[in-house]
């Protein structure tokens, strides 16, 4: 017979077991370790997906202690020990988060979605818990009423205000009741979103175009018929396998000659989310738009985008119509011109059928190859990656002094995934570079730029930045290197100028430095970086033909700033149709009960030049509002654009490399981040305010 005792032992046996195991995967996770690496990289090579939950847990829990000792602190509220130790708060967490959400987006797999989906509603209650937590604000609060009285610099007094101002507008000020409220839309939104982002990215997966038959290839160039047949032997097809991914989409759509075929792929890409099936996204929309007008309204707002803009450079929804519709008064004639100019020219060739919108880039296509004698085809040879890179190194390096050198001992988490260490003219470490080029199954659709860790100052040692660039471009194949498209070329310039955004940012604290702007002044650094694109003196750094090494012409540099401008118009309208979607759903004031489809046809009517197809939506592939942090906020393309264009006319003034006016504009924007309001640093870089007129100008328009 077993006595108590034994069960007792028996008990305590497996609880010291327990601990053992837990202490054993504390001291082999990865995630929960001191990084000896070079530059503190993460170990990529060891992480695995059995690492992240016993990290998110350690980092949930740590977190949890520090704010109870911000909190419980004895001591008078001062900067130091609130609101400062606040903002040093959570560094496993973050590094986590970090570590975790980049690559969802970079390298996902169905366990990573599942753990998202269990961890995303708990760190949605974390932050509640800390922004509703009254003692912390009280503390938070009476440092920013005396923020007046304190000795403080200008980066201090903004960590101050945002610091406020993030509790503020996270429910602080609510009552019991109405926090409750709050909390529940909150979490409501995390799951729904993370949600939306995996519908769209199964959608984009779970489609392929299998060609069997040689002669529906007619028009398709040589190397994406090289790349199609690539796709089909690693899915085990037969023929050619065309995707959504944009280097299959985009060159399918502009040179296939089977027009049934244009139009299968064509609806496909645009009905992602719609096809009611498990990864249909129509409910969830309405879902989060309602969810976040009600959030807004119990936070005081009149809308979601009263709320958001708020926070903004536009400060309120009506500078933001305004912007809009100064846009569309200025490009749609040229955009109705663009139109009447593609389908006439369609005509012109036999086209008898209704003009469409899978019929656009096939014509458009034709037509500016007749009529700048250029085509993507044309200017490939000259952009071979590798020649690329070369040259956006080399002009970083003219503008700032920027070194970059390979470096293959730092850790990847996908061997396509290239590094770079990065150091200024004087041998000082800058960041760490990942560039990763090419789609896969486990990547989002599109191009950005992200980091793994950002700039800060911790006991007067300052931790430089891990910047990674993803993008999507044209893969090698068995008898090319990879030979990127014009628009490729200006893609990378973009997103290459975020990074230059993390890599040259200086500061105290991190949620000021490197790309933590405001969203509409976020996009300037990147959209000025693709001025550079039709600049000869530029193209000539790197522009060379792959195969015969000749430097590309001074007639082709013509031919490519001619046919710049072909089609602004409607590209200018396409881009405002999804500004004017956006501030539609985010403008709402009482809850939407319409099928998506009607607020979209609304939303979008007076931007539309081609039929609408009713079987379609884009909102429901939307990810840019649904789950990218744009909501009330893509019109910050077009924002951004009035600036870069107006900044870019001061080096066109002063010379395009010229080192006194990158200078300026390294210290006034790039480095500062967000330690000032942005409109404070275009003024004193520029001496003046920004003007739309050189936007139109660049545009054609004027």
């Amino acid at each position: 017979m077993k006595t108590a005792t034994y069960y007792i032992l028996i008990v305590m046996a497996i609880i010291l077991t327990n601990s053992s195991k837990e202490k054993s995967n504390i001291s082999t996770n990865p995630l929960l370790q001191e990084w000896n690496t070079l530059h503190q990289t993460p170990p990529f090579d060891k992480i695995k997906n059995e690492h992240y939950l016993p990290a998110f847990d350690e980092g949930m829990s740590r977190l949890r202690e520090e704010i109870n000792q911000i909190t419980n602190n004895p001591d008078v509220p001062a900067f130091e020990n609130t609101i400062e130790a606040l903002e040093r708060s959570g560094e496993l967490l973050a590094r986590t988060e970090e570590i975790f959400f980049n690559l969802m987006n970079a390298e996902t797999n169905p366990e990573m979605q599942e753990i998202a989906l269990k961890v995303q509603p708990r760190l949605t209650e974390l932050e509640n818990d800390i922004s509703l937590n009254e003692k912390l604000f009280v503390r938070v609060k009476a440092i920013y009423d005396s923020r007046d009285n304190i000795n403080l610099n200008t980066e201090q007094k903004m960590l101050i205000e945002k610091t406020y101002k993030s509790f503020s507008r996270k429910g602080a000020n609510l009552n019991d009741s109405k926090r409750n409220e709050y909390r529940r839309i909150t979490e409501e939104l995390g799951t729904l979103s993370l949600k939306f982002r995996q519908n769209v990215l199964a959608e984009t997966n779970d489609y392929t175009l299998n060609i069997t038959d040689k002669n529906d290839l007619a028009g398709l160039p040589e190397n994406l018929i090289e790349e199609a047949a690539e796709t089909a032997k690693l899915k085990k097809q037969e023929g050619w396998t065309f995707t959504l991914q944009a280097p299959s989409l985009s060159p399918f759509l502009k040179y296939a000659e089977n027009r049934n075929l244009r139009e299968q792929i064509w609806k496909a890409y645009d009905r992602r989310g719609a096809n009611g099936n498990e990864n249909d996204n129509r409910k969830i929309v309405k879902q989060i738009v309602n969810l976040r007008m009600k959030m807004a309204n119990l936070l005081g707002y009149n809308t979601y985008a009263d709320y958001v803009l708020e926070e903004r450079m536009a400060e309120n929804p009506e500078n933001v119509t305004k912007l809009l519709n100064q846009l569309f008064e200025a490009a749609k004639p040229a955009a109705n011109k663009d139109v009447s100019e593609v389908a006439d020219y369609a005509k012109s060739k036999g086209f008898t059928e209704q003009f469409m919108p899978w019929d656009w880039s096939f014509y458009s296509e034709k037509l500016k190859a007749e009529k700048y004698n250029v085509n993507d085809e044309a200017l490939r040879p000259y952009f071979k990656l590798e020649n690329v890179i070369n040259g956006i190194f080399k002009l970083a390096d003219t503008l700032y002094g920027l070194k970059f050198t390979e470096n293959k001992g730092i850790a990847v988490f996908h061997p396509d995934v290239k590094t770079y260490e990065v150091n200024d003219e004087n041998g000082k470490f800058m960041a760490v570079l990942y560039l990763d080029f090419f789609p896969r199954k486990g990547k989002n659709n599109g191009a950005w730029m992200t980091s793994y860790r950002d700039v800060q100052i911790i006991d007067g040692k300052e931790i430089r930045p891990l910047i990674s660039v993803t993008c999507n471009f044209t893969v090698p194949t068995e008898t090319k290197p990879a030979l990127l498209t014009f628009d490729e070329v200006e893609t990378f310039l973009h997103e290459f100028g975020h990074a230059l955004h993390g890599i040259l940012a200086r500061g105290t604290y991190k949620s000021l430095t490197g790309t933590n702007v405001m969203w509409d002044f976020v996009e300037l650094p990147s959209q000025f970086m693709e001025n550079y694109c039709i600049e000869k003196k530029f193209l000539d750094l790197f522009a060379i033909h792959y195969q015969t090494e000749e430097l590309i012409s001074q007639q082709l540099i013509d031919k490519i700033i001619a046919a710049k401008n072909y089609n602004e118009g409607f590209a200018t309208l396409r881009q405002l149709s999804f500004g004017m979607l956006d501030m539609a759903y985010h403008s709402i004031t009482s809850e939407i009960s319409d099928d998506i489809e009607k607020i979209e046809k609304q939303a979008m009517a007076k931007t539309q030049l081609l039929p609408v197809i009713d079987s379609c939506l884009r909102s429901t592939s939307f990810t840019h509002i649904f789950s990218g942090g744009y909501a009330a906020g893509y019109y910050s393309y077009k924002w951004a654009e009035v600036l870069d264009a107006d900044a870019f006319l001061l080096f066109k003034q002063n010379g395009i490399f010229d080192r006194e006016t990158a200078t300026s504009f390294r210290k006034n924007i790039l480095e500062k981040g967000g330690s000032e309001h942005p409109s404070i640093l275009y003024r004193r870089f520029r001496e003046q305010e920004p003007s739309i007129k050189a936007l139109l100008i660049r545009c054609g328009f004027l």
